[in-house]
């Protein structure tokens, strides 16, 4: 019972920072809408610098559960953000997401989509948790679009530890009614569970389907210049895939959190701010 109580305060969490912060835009920052395939994609831009820069959130996640404290912290006149909720999360649904064995590829041809609507023919990506997955694939996958890569909480495999995590936590029934209301409010109370249920599912399908891999074999591919941040402490993604990343991706760079866990970004942000910042800078 200790182990699933510390997994259902952890575990899920990569499912956003939804129960500790307000999915409600500020009112100075205006949110647009654009259509792409059966999904109304909800897009927040913000600053006026040259650098173009897409943010993708983790899984179930939104532009301010997961990025609040870039949005606010980043340089105006340096950086233009492209925050997104991606298809079927946030105020991109309905409709659901559809959890096939490739959405995470989808999620990576449908940002290049957003980006190309936008006239942003190329960019810098940060992708944090299942938007770190989302960024290495795009990245990956379009070298010629992305100029440099960011990623924290990411994984390109799953573990047997991790598929075990994922299914312990898999019955919502099992939660707590103060981290469920904040996600009944964006995906609505009957839907979630089946919602979060899906996602699950969706894991143990590529587990068993391609033996974990998700994009362990196209990392190779990555040509631009990429920075792995990692909390040393992180519940949900196992040390061994920093240095997979690492050792695959040609040229990458490291940042450990010794004290850290899966949402570095929001507990260390000024830090993780400035350091990537610097690195996107950095001719």
């Amino acid at each position: 019972m200790l182990i699933l109580r510390k997994l259902l305060l952890s575990t899920h969490l990569r499912a956003s920072r939804v129960f500790f912060s307000s999915n409600t835009s500020p009112l100075k920052y205006q949110e647009h809408k654009i259509r792409i395939g059966k999904y109304d994609i909800n897009y927040l831009q913000v600053g006026n610098g040259p650098h173009k820069v897409l943010c993708a959130p983790g899984a179930l996640g939104t532009i301010w559960t997961d990025f609040k404290p870039q949005i606010e912290g980043f340089m105006k006149d340096k950086f233009s953000l492209v925050v997104w909720d991606p298809p079927g999360y946030g105020k991109s649904y309905p409709p659901e997401k559809e959890f096939s064995l490739n959405f995470y590829e989808n999620d990576a041809d449908t940002a290049l989509q957003l980006m190309k609507e936008l006239q942003i023919p190329k960019f810098s990506l940060l992708g944090f948790s299942d938007g770190g997955i989302t960024g290495l694939i795009l990245a990956a996958k379009y070298p010629d679009a992305v100029n440099k890569l960011v990623v924290w909480g990411a994984n390109s495999f799953i573990l047997p530890k991790e598929m075990e995590s994922y299914k312990a936590i898999r019955d919502t029934n099992k939660w707590s009614k103060k981290l469920l209301e904040p996600l009944f409010e964006v995906y609505g109370k009957e839907n979630f569970p089946q919602y979060w249920a899906s996602w699950v599912d969706a894991m143990e399908r590529i587990y068993e389907t391609n033996k974990g891999n998700i994009c362990s074999n196209v990392v190779k591919n990555i040509k631009c210049p990429t920075f792995i941040l990692y909390g040393e402490k992180d519940p949900l993604v196992d040390c061994v895939h920093v240095s997979h990343l690492h050792t695959h991706i040609n040229g990458s760079r490291i940042h450990l959190y010794p004290e850290g866990k899966h949402h570095v970004h929001l507990r260390y942000a000024e830090d993780f701010n400035k350091r990537v910042q610097e690195f996107l800078l950095l001719t």
